[in-house]
């Protein structure tokens, strides 16, 4: 007879002061403007024995929007981009990990920015593990994607005498993650 024995995944938490959720977008179709959001939070739930079924579940305040320019950063919370006011929150829950070769991996997810929800992959690599000075258990990641803006109801634009647009569609997103491990 055999038995179904299912593992107890561990529970980790993004370490806000060593992580980075980064994006850049194309300005006026020829430079790259690059920001960051400043306020998020994630857990990371993570099957050792069956990495497959790890997940992740995590939250970024549109308010904390940072691009180094506030003019502009107050225009991203407005109703022409993000409407931080109506939409505080963008999310993501993965749905499907697909672990690849070596550190590689493959995170499917429902990304919902102001009021749509859609399927965004994000192509990651396991950076590493280690155990801090302090005995904590600790992990990384990176992981990019890219979206258009548009699909998310985020349409602002003004077309250029010359032609093209003030902002591009395209919107590469990067991100930088360091969690650590709950007690058990």
């Amino acid at each position: 007879m055999t038995t179904n024995v299912q593992t107890i995944p561990s529970t980790w938490t993004v370490d806000k002061d060593h992580s980075n959720v980064d994006f850049e977008v194309k300005h006026l179709m020829i430079s790259t403007v690059r920001g960051h959001f400043r306020d998020f939070d994630a857990t990371v739930f993570i099957d050792e024995d069956e990495p497959a079924n790890s997940r992740v579940i995590a939250t970024i305040k549109v308010a904390s929007i940072d691009t180094r320019v506030a003019d502009r950063d107050a225009h991203l919370r407005t109703d022409d981009f993000f409407n931080a006011e109506a939409y505080p929150d963008l999310t993501f829950q993965s749905t499907k990990l697909e672990v690849l070769s070596g550190d590689k991996f493959r995170l499917a997810g429902n990304l919902t920015i102001r009021d749509v929800t859609r399927e965004v992959t994000l192509d990651g690599e396991y950076e590493g593990r280690i155990v801090d000075p302090w005995g904590n258990q600790r992990v990384a990641f990176s992981a990019r994607a890219e979206i258009s803006r548009q699909d998310f109801n985020v349409r602002w634009n003004q077309a250029l005498e010359t032609g093209g647009v003030v902002v591009g569609d395209k919107v590469k997103i990067r991100l930088y993650i360091e969690a650590i491990k709950h007690a058990v």
